[in-house]
């Protein structure tokens, strides 16, 4: 028999309840008809639902897959378990992720909680693990800490404004916002992104955006080569720096801001950047997760001319009800994270007064105001899991069970298109879709780990398949 189609998806339930074939060849879908002529590549679709693909709107790519490789200290609230899980790795032997020259391994940590336990400096981090070279990432990303052996091998002063010092001038370990410059400083590989891409094709992602904020010709150069090599399935886009130039492997995003409450910039300087993003033709997006960051932003569009379209606000975690009016009126999409609710709900109930609980992480209300909606998961921040963060924004559940803005939940068709991809399932469209169970729903309800998905299809190709 002939193979007609390079691969052909029999009797699959579309949106619209049609049951119908789906022919692909090349990369694209090439006939959707209710029968079409068999070949040996058919995949019996029956009772599964065919959808285009998800598409994770704000993820990082490079700090997700470094992750894989890094002690997780995500959960341990003493210091007993953190010193443990440290010292457990540097008694391992086993290679860290910043191979050199250099004697030791470097152990790398991550998702460290500095609400709970504190932030440690040099001396604290030489006491748990002492003579390896060590650093720790405390669980917003924004914060490393070096112990001295780490810090003896980034290089001499002068130091930016990044790395903290004590009266003396001397480095406490603690580095802000620094990962290009100790990237730089360190001559780090860059992470395999094979993982997790594959990862990410098992849970029916066909496309992600990394929200970086320093990507430049460097970044651009590492994930079009992981593209090329196979390593990357996903269609991408990048945010990053205004120089960052267009290439064929991926799109140009906004442009990324990012500011934090703990320093906020000049507004001057925002509205510059803004100013100078419109020069090369690109949207902008800000890193908004308090109020406060929020309320900059807004003030920062309107002074340079008002928002545009493709203007984005990243995270919006805490949003005023006074202010959904105005960001419905500029015309903002907002790229909201419900997986976190999944992960930290239980800190936003002990830690937010409950009159500010409204404002959190919020999407009904946003829906209903018309604004734009879409969903990241913010990974390695927020689980990179999709269909994690659907069921939060389903079911407003946190990890102890309780509800946190029962108000704010959406249905499950809400949910779903949250991670939506721009290319429609259609003839001549880009074939990126997959496979679930009709009943997807009620198994996210029942599990929020795995994945109901049966088959991905990324470019005509697919990257998984269940039980294949």
């Amino acid at each position: 028999m002939s193979a007609v189609f390079d691969l052909l998806l029999r009797r699959v339930h579309l949106s619209n309840g049609a049951v119908m074939d789906v022919g692909i060849s090349g990369e694209r879908f090439a006939d959707i008809a209710p029968e079409l002529p068999r070949s040996d590549n058919d995949i019996d679709g029956s009772g599964k639902i065919l959808l285009p693909g998800l598409h994770d709107h704000h993820i990082h790519l490079l700090a997700t897959a470094a992750r894989l490789q890094s002690v997780d200290l995500s959960g341990m609230t003493r210091q007993s378990a953190v010193v443990a899980a440290l010292q457990s790795k540097a008694a391992s032997g086993t290679p860290g992720d910043w191979p050199g020259d250099w004697p030791g391994d470097w152990i790398r940590a991550v998702g460290y909680d500095e609400r709970v336990l504190g932030i440690p400096d040099r001396h604290v981090l030489d006491h748990w693990v002492p003579g390896q070279p060590l650093r720790v990432q405390d669980r917003t990303g924004a914060l490393w800490v070096l112990n001295s052996a780490a810090l003896g091998l980034i290089g001499d002063p002068p130091w930016p404004d990044m790395v903290e010092t004590d009266a003396k001038n001397q480095p406490t370990g603690r580095i802000w916002r620094g990962d290009s410059w100790l990237r730089s400083r360190i001559g780090a590989e860059p992470p395999s992104l094979a993982g997790l891409s594959r990862q990410l094709a098992q849970w029916g992602v066909t496309a992600v955006t990394d929200a970086g904020a320093n990507n430049g010709s460097d970044e651009a150069a590492f994930l079009s080569n992981a593209i090329h090599e196979g390593d990357l399935l996903q269609r991408l886009t990048m945010m990053g720096r205004e120089d960052l130039q267009a290439a064929p492997h991926y799109c140009v995003g906004p442009v990324k801001l990012l500011f934090d409450e703990r320093a906020l910039p000049e507004i001057e300087s925002i509205v510059a950047r803004i100013s100078n993003a419109r020069a090369f033709g690109r949207a902008v997006a800000a890193h908004c997760v308090t109020e406060a960051e929020l309320v900059t932003y807004l003030a920062a569009l309107d002074q340079a001319g008002g928002a545009r379209a493709g203007d984005r606000i990243e995270h919006g975690s805490m949003i005023p009800e006074g202010l959904i009016a105005d960001i419905a009126q500029a015309g903002l999409t907002v790229v909201t994270n419900p997986g976190f609710i999944a992960a930290r709900g239980d800190r936003y109930l002990a830690e937010i007064d409950r009159q500010d609980r409204t404002a959190l992480q919020r999407l009904r209300s946003l829906h209903d105001a018309g604004i734009s909606l879409r969903a990241g998961s913010d990974a390695p921040y927020g689980p990179a899991n999709p269909w994690v963060a659907m069921r939060a924004a389903i079911h407003r559940i946190t990890p102890s069970g309780a509800i946190l803005g029962a108000a704010e939940a959406v249905p499950a068709i809400r949910a779903l298109a949250l991670f939506a991809t721009e290319a429609p399932l259609c003839a001549g469209a880009p074939a990126d879709c997959f496979l679930v169970d009709r009943d997807w729903v009620s198994q996210v309800a029942r599990d929020a780990e795995p994945a109901p998905v049966d088959m991905t299809v990324i470019g005509g190709k697919a990257r998984y398949s269940r039980g294949r």
